[in-house]
């Protein structure tokens, strides 16, 4: 969440950071009820303050054996004035902590100004896409063919937008985790974890899902969230911790099963697996320091894009507009990749730079070097890869005519020397 001194002091800033944003939010109701704070928070001071000269008074009183009760009367009618005007403080902090969580980001200077998707700047493409002498299909129905994925027995099992893998397909999902966790860890520092899969509400809060996201999340009846990536978790692992900047930057790195409601997707991919409700991802999240984060962001992205080299899959890279940035973003880059059956790029990854606004709503500083003042971190995180897309592009782009698919030279070692799905 953006800082309370900052919003008071730079209304117009982000107002204009909001329109850019294509949000309708304003800041007239957060000015109103800081100016109603700051008054009341005088108000209960001069109580306080004469509260504590009066109890001076009736000390001396008593001690000469005067009447004290008049005063008595009176600072107790003061204590019930206080504590009231305690209560009303406490509705309006609550009130502007609600709006300070409903505020999206800032975004940073290089963050190109847009609307929309078709506003994001492409920075690189890697690879050239596969020209084919025969129609391409699309990966439903490679899997449908192939009798490795199921649609039907999925929604039967759980409804739309549920997918039974089968087989081989199970087996290059699991393939695919392997390899992208073996790179992360053994190629590029990263530490490995395996997370809890159901979090409380402050653990959401903390990484900016709820409270905006809550509809897109799924709650048990105890107020429990299933993660919808373990973003959520890696980044909490520090929560309300000071580090030292010596232990800085972390790298965290974690499969997790996600689940996701989709909400504001109706419509949008209907058939096959690039938009369902529980998928597999191998997750990336970095804690750095301010100096260094966007450093580190360039890193994230360049990890990201070697699990796409080494699978030789064409892509490019795009950073996001702010009219398309997510919500708890500084910065993003997307990896999108090409699937023939679209012809065109879709996204595999998102690679964030949050700078210091998960770490203000968590409470997760460091402390400098040489210094007794801490301050907020800066938290990233970034797929690494979505591993159902990562299937959907193999199978797309490594399909046969016969209606078979390669294995990538790089997975065979984890497919037991499976080189086609037939």
């Amino acid at each position: 969440m953006l800082d309370l001194k900052f919003m008071r002091e730079n209304k117009q800033k982000i107002e204009e950071m909001l329109r850019n944003r294509n949000s309708n939010l304003t800041l007239d109701e957060f000015i109103k009820l800081d100016e109603e704070r700051r008054i009341l928070l005088t108000e209960v001071e001069n109580l306080k303050n004469k509260r504590n000269v009066e109890s001076m008074e009736i000390a001396k009183l008593k001690k000469a054996k005067g009447d004290a009760s008049e005063l008595i009367k009176a600072m107790g009618e003061v204590s019930k004035k206080i504590k009231e005007l305690d209560g009303k403080l406490s509705e309006i902090d609550e009130k502007i902590k609600y709006i300070q969580m409903t505020v999206p980001n800032k975004y940073n200077e290089s963050v190109p100004i847009g609307k929309d998707e078709d506003d994001n700047v492409e920075v690189r493409k890697w690879g050239t896409p596969r020209e084919f002498d025969f129609e391409p299909k699309a990966h439903w129905e490679i899997g449908e063919n192939l009798n490795i994925l199921d649609f039907e027995r999925g929604a039967k099992l759980s409804g739309s937008r549920f997918v039974l893998y089968r087989g081989l397909a199970a087996r290059l999902e699991r393939a695919l985790v392997s390899l992208m966790l073996d790179m992360h860890v053994d190629e590029q520092g990263y530490t490995e974890h395996i997370t809890p899969f159901l979090v409380n509400r402050e653990i959401c809060e903390g990484t900016g899902q709820l409270p905006k996201f809550e509809d897109d999340m799924y709650r048990t009846d105890d107020d429990m969230f299933l993660i919808s990536t373990s973003e959520i978790t890696m980044t909490n692992i520090h929560r309300k911790e000071i580090l030292d900047e010596k232990d800085l930057p972390k790298y965290y790195t974690a499969y997790s099963p996600c689940f996701r409601r989709e909400a504001g997707s109706y419509g949008r991919d209907v058939k096959g697996i690039i938009r369902v409700h529980q998928f597999n991802k191998v997750e990336m999240v970095k804690l750095a320091t301010p100096e260094n984060s966007y450093e580190e962001l360039e890193k994230m992205v360049n990890n990201a894009e070697d699990v796409l080299k080494r699978l030789n899959l064409p892509y490019r890279v795009i950073n996001l507009c702010t009219g398309d940035i997510g919500f708890g973003a500084a910065k993003t880059y997307d990896l999108e990749v090409w699937l023939p059956s679209q012809n065109k790029y879709r996204e595999i990854s998102s690679c964030s730079n949050c700078e210091d606004f998960q770490a203000r709503r968590m409470g997760l500083k460091y402390r400098p070097t040489g210094s007794n003042k801490s301050e907020f971190v800066h938290t990233l995180n970034g797929s690494g890869l979505a591993v159902g897309r990562t299937l959907v592009a193999i199978m797309e782009n490594y399909q046969q005519e016969d209606g078979s698919f390669i294995v990538p030279d790089a997975l065979v070692p984890y497919m037991n020397g499976i080189k086609i799905v037939k």
